[in-house]
């Protein structure tokens, strides 16, 4: 069963399936405020405006990350 962790901020809900995450690191290096892997939870989407987050998620390169 595939795990699916949702993080909302009232515009956008940023979703990510970690069986999918190569941990690439692209998330990080983009958005490091709102992505911290030694926090939990690890992704903060109140730290960055929804086209910062559209912009980032669209550079997955695993599609682990994508929003609705």
């Amino acid at each position: 069963m595939d795990t699916v962790k949702e993080y909302p901020n009232g515009e956008i809900t940023v979703v990510w399936k970690p069986e999918l995450c190569q941990h690439a690191g692209v998330c990080v290096k983009l958005l490091p405020k709102v992505y911290n892997p030694k926090e939990k939870p690890w992704i903060k989407v109140e730290n960055a405006t929804t086209d910062e987050l559209k912009h980032q998620i669209s550079k997955c390169p695993s599609g682990a990350l994508s929003y609705r």
